[in-house]
């Protein structure tokens, strides 16, 4: 029996991870669609909020694709749309790394993408023959030398896709803060996610909220700062690992625990 069949009815909000929580990238995990189902039933807010740095109503659709009915959230929110707000907010000419597609969501939403001239930098992902941190030094430097703004449209260091693991956009940006960069952060841990998912959820007060996820530092970490309840999913990109004793204490909260923690949903 899963734990989570006995969630409190406390939680009214349940704000859900999604990669690595309810799909591998290609294929939902068997038990999620239920699960949301069964949350959703019980009458309670689900709100995926996801580092993904694309807009939400393209997250929606691929996981609508993927076979998860539009009926079993309430809401989608995304690291990229908060992202794409600062970028437009104004409208002014950025540089670019990420894949093409990556490249399509940001023009598609007013993103201005320029290829030379640019002192800020929209970092939706890695460059598709550049899969190393270490391999965007040389960029680095040039960026340092040109106090480049470096916007993380993709806070996550690391993904697991269908079995294998790949760097993000956060492992650059962590390297570029060491080396003195200047970095805008959007998604989770950061606040600015949290109070759009709140919103889309009707504002319900923190203690009534639980926080789902796979990541230490993105989801339980925000789950603290956020003070809200905390599930850790374990089979996700620290499968096989415990939470660290003293996580708590890092984050500021002393004997801090989540709430539970189940391998899958």
């Amino acid at each position: 029996m899963n734990p989570l069949d006995h969630l409190d009815p406390r939680y009214s909000t349940v704000l859900c991870d999604v990669w690595g929580v309810i799909h591998d990238g290609g294929v939902l995990f068997a038990g999620s669609r239920e699960r949301l189902e069964r949350w959703t039933g019980e009458g309670r807010r689900v709100v995926l909020v996801t580092n993904a740095p694309r807009p939400a109503e393209r997250v929606e659709r691929e996981l609508v694709a993927m076979g998860l009915p539009r009926a079993c959230f309430h809401a989608v929110t995304s690291s990229g749309e908060a992202g794409i707000r600062a970028l437009t907010d104004p409208v002014r000419p950025v540089g670019f790394l990420g894949t093409e597609e990556d490249r399509a969501d940001l023009e598609g939403r007013g993103v201005e993408l320029v290829g030379s001239g640019w002192t800020e930098l929209a970092a939706a992902g890695l460059e598709e023959w550049h899969h190393r941190a270490e391999d965007y030094d040389g960029a680095m430097h040039d960026w340092l030398d040109r106090d480049v703004l470096f916007h993380c449209l993709n806070p996550d260091r690391v993904v697991v896709h269908r079995g294998e693991r790949y760097v993000c956009p956060g492992a650059l940006a962590d390297r570029y803060e060491a080396m003195g960069g200047r970095v805008a952060w959007y998604g989770k841990p950061h606040p600015p996610i949290y109070k759009t998912a709140l919103e889309l959820a009707g504002n319900p007060p923190p203690d009534r909220v639980v926080m789902v996820g796979d990541s230490l530092n993105n989801d339980m970490a925000g789950a603290i700062e956020q003070g809200f309840a905390a599930v850790f999913v374990q089979s996700g990109i620290h499968a096989g690992e415990e939470i660290p004793a003293d996580f708590g204490a890092l984050h500021g909260a002393p004997g801090w625990r989540p709430l539970m923690c189940v391998e899958t949903l």
